[in-house]
């Protein structure tokens, strides 16, 4: 079971998932939408690269802007950021039409690349706005990767910091509110328990405390494998390991092939045992150099799926795992 704090994940109304690229953060974002939705909450579930992967994991077709329900309970989006500009217009300064797209999408890209950040801050507004508005009771985010999740997060903060007053400074207002509530806001970082996924792990936990107002609430670690021998029976099988060809008299068959791949499933799970040591580790002195107060984030963890298959089987497994975890 999870840490204490994890247990109130679920409580949440904005969650961002992100995490190195093949970590599997779409299948925990699908997975805890699944989660919530099935214990009767209504779950907005975006995402935000607009790949179709999520909806995939739905064994549905994509998804666009204003988004459609893919499962019971769990309405799925595509993020659009002209969509997104064209509903703040409505909705904001009550424009009820804007001209055509393509003029509409050549001063988006102007103001964009004059103004770092407008493209995150529509993004993030949108969520916010389902927050604000409570159309949803949770709203998951597979976010951005570890390597841009950063900038989409402290876009508001930016922009209110550029900006003084006026209409632009009020709007950030209320997002830096949302996003900057631990009750209703979070991070989740999907890693796997290997040296390069943990690495980026810690950099960013250590950035987004630095960099931004949202708690990181949880590290979700993906593909555990399973302990396959016991202390003791780890000493008989080295026994057996140094007769191999004793056994394999016994048995009737070469019995080699098989203790061998023991042998390296024992070795790979070790290996991964001291990168979730040093995972742990690592959160541990982050939380203790930001100051007093502060505490790492729950730690999660989730199986190595021994199976080939995708889509919404193996999501509905992770969702299942995850609700152990989470001791539902």
């Amino acid at each position: 079971m999870g840490d204490a704090p994890a247990l109130r994940l679920l409580e949440r109304r904005l969650l961002f998932v992100t995490g190195k690229g093949g970590t599997g953060k779409t299948t925990v974002a699908a997975a805890l939408a699944q989660l919530a939705a099935e214990r009767g909450k209504r779950v907005l579930a975006c995402e935000v690269d607009a790949k179709g992967d999520l909806p995939a994991l739905f064994e549905a077709g994509p998804t666009g802007f204003a988004g459609r329900e893919v499962a019971r309970g769990v309405v799925a989006m595509s993020m659009d950021t002209e969509a997104s500009l064209r509903e703040y217009l409505k909705v904001t300064l009550r424009i009820p039409a804007v001209g055509g797209l393509g003029r509409l999408a050549k001063a988006l890209d102007f103001v964009a690349a004059a103004a770092p950040g407008v493209r995150e801050i529509l993004t993030v507004g949108k969520l916010c706005y389902e927050v604000r508005e409570r159309n949803y009771d949770l709203v998951v985010v597979d976010a951005a990767s570890t390597g841009h999740i950063v900038s989409q997060l402290a876009a508001p903060q930016a922009i209110n910091d550029l900006v003084m007053v006026g209409p632009v400074r009020s709007q950030t207002d209320w997002m830096l509110e949302i996003l900057s509530d631990p009750v209703r806001t979070g991070v989740i970082v999907v890693t796997t328990p290997e040296e390069m996924p943990v690495n980026e792990t810690l950099e960013l936990a250590a950035r987004i405390r630095a960099e931004t107002t949202v708690q990181l609430s949880a590290v979700v670690v993906n593909r555990v494998l399973p302990e396959l021998f016991g202390l003791y029976e780890e000493e008989v099988f080295d026994v057996l390991y140094d007769h191999s060809e004793e056994l394999s008299k016994l048995l009737g068959g070469d019995a080699q092939p098989l203790m061998e791949g023991a042998r390296l499933a024992v070795t790979m799970r070790r290996t991964r045992a001291g990168h979730l040591q040093r995972l742990r580790e690592g959160l541990a002195s982050e939380a203790a150099a930001a100051g007093e107060g502060a505490v790492p984030p729950p730690v999660l963890y989730l199986p190595y799926l021994f199976s080939r298959a995708h889509g919404l089987r193996s999501m509905r497994r992770i969702a299942q795992a995850l609700g152990e975890e989470l001791g539902l």
